[in-house]
């Protein structure tokens, strides 16, 4: 009898007792485990250093400098979805590309001797040089241009069939064709920004310069060289 009071007594009491308690750096593992922030992942892929900001124009694609930094009073790009800024990008750097070649090639075509004409130099202005090159001559040239040009689209922009037309990869950026024969292209992105930003540059200078020629000779039909006295 004296046995089953004790038992019960002790019964009693372990039932008022506490609990051992929980391991505190288990509590705080647990609690930190759970407000701890998820690592935010980009939608979009970094291309050479860049990744696509909505809260800045162009999507933070470099190209804004001083004094005007970004310039762009008529609102091509405002409100425009990621793909088109980089179709208007991609088209910007080609015709700056192809303005500075334009522009070596006024003043190389009409002032130095070339295999075209014999070696001597030639007198007519570059606006009219184009129809006197000889059939032999410009068809390779142009065959160069097709294949350059196919390479590109090859490159940059997805197959027809294939998705939405007139659509660049999403893992490409715009001008960048892989072709660095001299290794200049920078391994660190904002150095790639700033080398981007410079050939933007030249590019649109080389445009208002190569379409400030071609209306110079159409005006007094004279060389670029020779209208400026040399």
């Amino acid at each position: 009898m004296k046995l089953a009071i004790l038992s019960l007594t002790l019964g009693a009491a372990c039932a008022f007792t506490p609990s051992a308690p929980v391991s505190v750096q288990t509590t705080l593992a647990m609690s930190e485990a759970a407000v701890e922030p998820e690592p935010v992942i980009p939608t979009v892929a970094p291309i050479n250093g860049w990744v696509p900001d909505e809260s800045l124009p162009c999507f933070g694609l470099p190209g804004a400098v001083a004094p005007l930094g970004f310039f762009d009073p008529l609102g091509f790009t405002k409100d425009m979805e990621l793909l088109g800024v980089k179709r208007f990008r991609e088209a910007e750097i080609m015709h700056g590309r192809v303005a500075m070649m334009a522009t070596l090639g006024y003043l190389i075509g009409e002032s130095t001797p070339t295999i075209t004409y014999g070696m001597n130099v030639h007198h007519t202005i570059a606006n009219n040089q184009i129809p006197e090159i000889p059939g032999t001559v410009i068809f390779p040239f142009f065959l160069a241009i097709n294949i350059a040009e196919a390479v590109r689209a090859n490159t940059g922009w997805v197959e027809p069939g294939l998705g939405p037309l007139f659509t660049l990869r999403a893992t490409y950026y715009p001008g960048d064709i892989n072709f660095d024969p001299l290794g200049l292209k920078p391994t660190n992105g904002k150095d790639f920004a700033n080398m981007q930003t410079k050939e933007l540059n030249n590019g649109r200078l080389a445009m208002l310069a190569a379409a400030g020629m071609c209306a110079q000779e159409i005006v007094n039909g004279k060389g670029i060289l020779e209208n400026l006295g040399f």
